[in-house]
């Protein structure tokens, strides 16, 4: 499919004015002024002149600008950081996007800076959101991994696990992303016969949400147990166990689609 020239503006680095909604983000968190006032472009060349390696990137079709850079050492006291999930469950639905989009965008740009074909530096593009090759004419957009997250329910019981790769022990629902050729259903089963070795039916889409870390796209969904034993996939699930929700261990925080679904609220 062609990309339609009239749906993306190309992004402008350095902008010299914006009347774009402005993010400073630094790893998984959001900078934000202390007093509460929004950060303005002022405030985002500010903190670029602290840090060298700092991006700086417009997108004007979404209102976006941004500054992604790396080290909070030397910001100004007036400023202060919060970490970007705590951020979506204060925030609407449409800065929630903008914030998605913009962590996605510089996680992308910091990762795509030579072209996979040729290896020639990407420069960029003058059309889209994209960089081009100058050597083979290659366009690199942003990507998208699509991923399932799903919730299994055990009559009044839910499936939860604790999973090798997190840094804290927090139980939460079973993912993983959707390979070549899958359907998200098939995801599903396929990730809880693998890492829990359970089957399961009844598989329901509920929602989904952005989750920029790196560029996942969480589609959410329930199922119900069918049969198996839990077996676990040692070098990914650390634990698991069906428990009530109203006695669960700990689990993410507001923010998430996986707390939306253990709570039931989509």
């Amino acid at each position: 499919m062609e990309q339609e020239t009239d749906k993306t503006m190309p992004i402008i680095e350095n902008p010299q004015t914006t009347n774009c909604q402005c993010f400073a983000l630094t790893g998984r968190n959001i900078v934000l002024k202390a007093d509460g006032s929004p950060i303005t472009f002022a405030d985002l060349t500010e903190i670029k002149s602290l840090d060298n390696n700092a991006d700086l990137f417009e997108e004007q079709e979404f209102g976006i600008c941004a500054l992604s850079f790396e080290t909070t050492e030397h910001l100004p006291d007036r400023f202060i950081t919060k970490t970007i999930r705590q951020y979506f469950n204060e925030s609407d639905e449409p800065t929630i996007f903008r914030v998605s989009r913009a962590k996605a965008v510089a996680n992308w740009r910091q990762s795509t800076q030579f072209c996979c074909t040729c290896g020639t530096k990407l420069t960029e593009s003058k059309q889209f959101t994209a960089r081009e090759c100058p050597q083979c004419g290659k366009i690199h957009f942003p990507r998208i991994e699509p991923c399932v997250i799903v919730l299994v329910s055990r009559g009044d019981k839910i499936l939860l696990a604790r999973h090798v790769q997190r840094n804290q022990d927090i139980y939460a629902c079973i993912a993983g992303f959707i390979e070549g050729g899958e359907t998200p259903e098939h995801a599903v089963e396929r990730e809880l016969q693998e890492e829990i070795g359970i089957k399961v039916k009844n598989i329901s889409y509920r929602g989904s949400q952005s989750w920029p870390f790196p560029d996942q796209l969480m589609l959410g969904y329930t199922a119900e147990y069918e049969s198996g034993e839990i077996k676990l996939q040692k070098d990914e699930i650390a634990d698991a166990g069906w428990f009530s929700r109203d006695n669960c261990p700990a689990s993410p925080q507001p923010g998430s689609i996986a707390y939306k679904l253990i709570h039931g609220l989509i």
